[in-house]
């Protein structure tokens, strides 16, 4: 199989391009022709050597999400045959021309997206999935703060709250940012450069806040909560070590958690994809959903497509295409 792979930490340049021995899958496993592979931060947080794989994953090819063809089963597989098309959410190794997956994360592709589309979809919609719906208990009479409004767990997640009947605030980084966030469905949309968020909601019912920031964020979170608010992180690119008023805590009731994803075991995995494939692929099947795929590039210029990730002017979701 064709493969990027990580040759030390660094920038994009770590990157080559290499030949491994063609996968086996385990008894449990599905054997996949990846067709894409989306590209997601963690990715890049595990180039840079900040986010290494599990114990067990392969540890020098990233890649979280693919979308492709089954061409071989284990034994003990049940749930698809060779020759369906799926979308899958890894641990790591999807940045290649095969991988393998427990069938318990893997799902049907949605027949009316893309390959390139579909790879796109698994990584945000179970992060969304549990930290805005499980963790957060979102409700139609929500209102929820999403940060980075278009960028990959962004747009899933003002997208999927819409959907469920929330009213969704967000923020972004520029005018043309800020129209393709109205475009999803955000009800206000707040360009975190010129305007600061905290004081624009201070007077807006704010019950539920989905956070990848952290930093200089978090306090004001809390206060921007109201009675029984919940704040869910995901990430703290700004920084992960806060100071926190326990009496603002405990004065306004506020539920306070986080989570990650990627090292959680296959059970969870599986519940998680369960929920999805009742929940969230109908929709995206009844054409509700839009995949915000703004760029695709092959495998082969994969040290182009961690550069495009980290320019501060894209948004949406990047894709390598693999097999043809």
């Amino acid at each position: 199989m064709k493969a990027a792979v990580l040759n030390g930490f660094g920038g994009p340049e770590v990157f080559q391009i290499l030949e491994r021995p063609d996968l086996i899958p385990n008894s449990f496993e599905v054997l996949i022709e990846v067709k894409a592979a989306g590209v997601n931060r963690p990715d890049v947080f595990q180039r840079k050597g900040n986010y290494p794989a599990p114990a067990g994953v392969v540890s020098d090819i990233p890649g979280l999400e693919v979308s492709g063809v089954i061409s071989s089963v284990g034994f003990e597989v049940k749930k698809f045959k060779i020759g369906d098309e799926v979308i899958a959410l890894l641990a790591g190794g999807g940045y290649a021309s095969q991988t393998t997956a427990h069938e318990s994360v893997c799902l049907h592709k949605p027949k009316n997206l893309t390959f390139e589309e579909a790879a796109s979809l698994p990584e945000t919609i179970f992060t969304v999935w549990h930290n805005l719906f499980e963790r957060g208990k979102l409700v139609s009479t929500d209102h929820v703060l999403i940060h980075g409004g278009t960028g990959g767990i962004g747009s899933t997640a003002i997208q999927l709250a819409k959907l469920f009947g929330a009213t969704v605030y967000t923020t972004v980084g520029s005018l043309e940012k800020a129209k393709i966030a109205k475009e999803l469905g955000a009800d206000l949309v707040i360009n975190y450069k010129t305007e600061d968020f905290s004081e624009i909601l201070m007077d807006k019912k704010v019950d539920l806040i989905l956070d990848s920031i952290g930093g200089s964020y978090f306090n004001k979170h809390i206060s921007l909560l109201r009675e029984e608010g919940r704040l869910i992180q995901i990430n703290a690119t700004e920084g992960a070590k806060v100071e926190l008023n326990l009496f603002k805590l405990m004065q306004k009731r506020i539920y306070l958690t986080g989570s990650t994803l990627r090292a959680r075991d296959i059970s969870f995995k599986a519940e998680l994809a369960d929920a999805i494939e009742t929940n969230v692929l109908p929709i995206i099947e009844q054409g509700k959903y839009k995949t915000l795929l703004t760029k695709i590039f092959p495998l082969e210029q994969v040290i182009e497509a961690h550069h495009y990730f980290e320019d501060a002017e894209s948004y949406g979701k990047i894709v390598l295409k693999i097999n043809s």
